[in-house]
This record gives C-alpha cells, sequence and structure tokens, in this order.
C-alpha cells in the first residue's frame, strides 16, 4: 500500500512539472530573458516562437521603405514605418511628440502584437540616426507600458552579413489583435515642466544634437529659434554608434564618454530638436549604462522654441 502511495506521489508530482513546462513553452518570453539589445544568433534561436513578433521600421531615414521590406526582409517580420507608421504624431501643432494611449493601442494592436507579445525591433543598421528610429520605437512600447521588448544588435545589416541567414521577400500581413496600453507619464517631460526645472540646480539638460545646432549655426526647419536650452550639456548622439559595425559602442567606451555630473544628477532630461536623436542617448544611458533617472522630452526644441518667452542660448557655456 505505501509503494502505491508514493508511486501516485511521484506521479502527481511529475504531472505537476510536466504541465508547468507545457505552460513555460506556450508563455510569452520571460522579461529576465529579454535583454534591451539582442543578437542575431538569440533571434534565431527564437524566431519560431509564436510570442514573438519581428518588427522592420525601415524607412526614408535609412533609405528604407515598404518596397525595400518587400525586396527582403527577416522571415516573419512585419513592416511598420518609423516616419508613417503613426510612431510620432503631432500634437498642438507639435510634430513627432508621443502617440496618446488609443492611438497606441490601435497602431500596435493593428502589427499583431498584443501584451503578452516579445518584440524585437530591427532598424536597418547603417548609422546612429536610423538606430534613432529603433530607440524611439523601444522607448514608445516602454511608455506603453510594455516591457518585453528588444532592438537586433546591428540591425538588418548583420542578418545580412551572415549569407547563409535566410532572407524573406513580399509584403508582411499582420493579423490584429487587441494591446492594451498602460501610459507611463513619469518616461517623458513637456516643455512646461523642464522650463521649471531651469534653476533647480537638480536638473541636467542633455543636447544630443550636432554641435552647430547646439551653439545656434544651425536649427531645425521647424524650431523657432537657433540654439539650446540654457543651461544643457551637449551630448552628440552620434558618437555613442560605431557606424563601421552599425552597432552602438560597448559598455566600457559609452561610460568612457559620459559627461561630468551625469550620473550623480537627480533627473536627466534628454533632448533633441523631435525627441528622435534624444531616443539614442534615453536608450544608452537608460538600457545600456542604467541610469534610471533619465527622462525623454519628446517635443524638445521644436516644441520649446513655440513659446517666444522660452529662454534660447547660443554660447557653449549657457
Amino acid at each position: 500500500m505505501q509503494l502505491i502511495i508514493s508511486t501516485t506521489r511521484w506521479l502527481l508530482g511529475l504531472g505537476v512539472i510536466i504541465a508547468a513546462f507545457v505552460i513555460f513553452l506556450g508563455s510569452p518570453l520571460f522579461a529576465a530573458d529579454i535583454k534591451p539589445l539582442v543578437s542575431v544568433d538569440w533571434l534565431k534561436g527564437n524566431a519560431e516562437r509564436q510570442d514573438l513578433v519581428i518588427l522592420d521600421i525601415r524607412n526614408k531615414i535609412d533609405g528604407g521603405s515598404a518596397e525595400s521590406f518587400t525586396r527582403g526582409h527577416i522571415p516573419g517580420s512585419v513592416h511598420s514605418d518609423y516616419l508613417q507608421g503613426g510612431w510620432r504624431t503631432e500634437v498642438d501643432g507639435v510634430i513627432a511628440q508621443a502617440p496618446s494611449g488609443a492611438q497606441l493601442e490601435a497602431l500596435i494592436g493593428n502589427l499583431g502584437i498584443d501584451n503578452d507579445t516579445t518584440v524585437v525591433v530591427v532598424p536597418a543598421g547603417v548609422n546612429a540616426s536610423d538606430f534613432g528610429s529603433a530607440a524611439r520605437v523601444y522607448w514608445t512600447f516602454k511608455y506603453a507600458g510594455h516591457d518585453t521588448v528588444a532592438i537586433l544588435d546591428g540591425g538588418y545589416r548583420a542578418w545580412t552579413a551572415d549569407p547563409s541567414n535566410p532572407i524573406e521577400t513580399g509584403p508582411s500581413a499582420p493579423l490584429a489583435t487587441i494591446f492594451e496600453a498602460n501610459l507611463r507619464p513619469e518616461m517623458r517631460v513637456n516643455g512646461a515642466s523642464v522650463h521649471a526645472a531651469l534653476d533647480d540646480g537638480e536638473t541636467m539638460l542633455l543636447d544630443g544634437r550636432p554641435a552647430e545646432q547646439f551653439t545656434g549655426k544651425a536649427k531645425h526647419n521647424a524650431a523657432k529659434a537657433a540654439g539650446h536650452i540654457p543651461g544643457a550639456v551637449h551630448f552628440d548622439q552620434a558618437q555613442t554608434f560605431d557606424a563601421t559595425s552599425g552597432r552602438l559602442l560597448d559598455l566600457a567606451k559609452l561610460k568612457g564618454l559620459l559627461p561630468e555630473g551625469l550620473t550623480e544628477a537627480e533627473e536627466v532630461v534628454s533632448y533633441c530638436n523631435t525627441g528622435h536623436w534624444a531616443a539614442v542617448n534615453w536608450f544608452v544611458l537608460s538600457e545600456v549604462v542604467g541610469l534610471s533617472t533619465i527622462k525623454l522630452y519628446d517635443g524638445s526644441m521644436v516644441e520649446w522654441t513655440q513659446t517666444a518667452t522660452r529662454p534660447v542660448a547660443q554660447s557653449p557655456n549657457s
């Protein structure tokens, strides 16, 4: 009798283990398994998972388009043009700002992505501004409350570097699903909050644009004035990217580039013209370096200069 009881308990225990294993296989990838940057090998090893969506965002910035996607893409990918797909929207006459919760739910859900989906964002992998497309989409998923998202390290360029990696042609036709946004307003700031923080001694403003824009020698077409937000520190996002390899610099090199006082600041605000280049600095500092105090000013200089009373500086030291 004891043997029967012991055997029964053993079988029940085995059943629990098997059931848990089955649930694991059918469940979304655990957040611990998804890193901000994933390799081509990681993607190849997980590409067949039903809970994974490979999101190709090639667009005009990298010389790509929907036609480029049709000519060749990672098998199983869906395409959403970063510039035309709705990842940024106009709000109160200011371009390129974060969409509303309802807009994000429609955009993401129509790509076949629900709240249990793991997303790998695939840029072209050609330059820092192209990486900015992926960083801004990545930030948008996080802002929408979706954590299981990553960027393919090296992008489509890294995938095609190995001729043995398969390429698929034709358009994508994702099956729409339901995505529920849970916005994280603490991840972004607006012009009013930046203006209020100018003299607080606790906030570091990080300007990710080229030097000629920081000093006012050039400006974005939609900005009303040239220069930078007073007190900002210049940190050109392009320096974080190695165009030769199509990848971000390694962690040690990135840490060596950080401006003095950055890691001690109570709050860091990353900005540029439209929150695109600023997304690169946000990604590098938040997701690679691990700085928890950084926020994105998606309106950036275009939004800042819409209000004539907001100050603008040209001197590198002001």
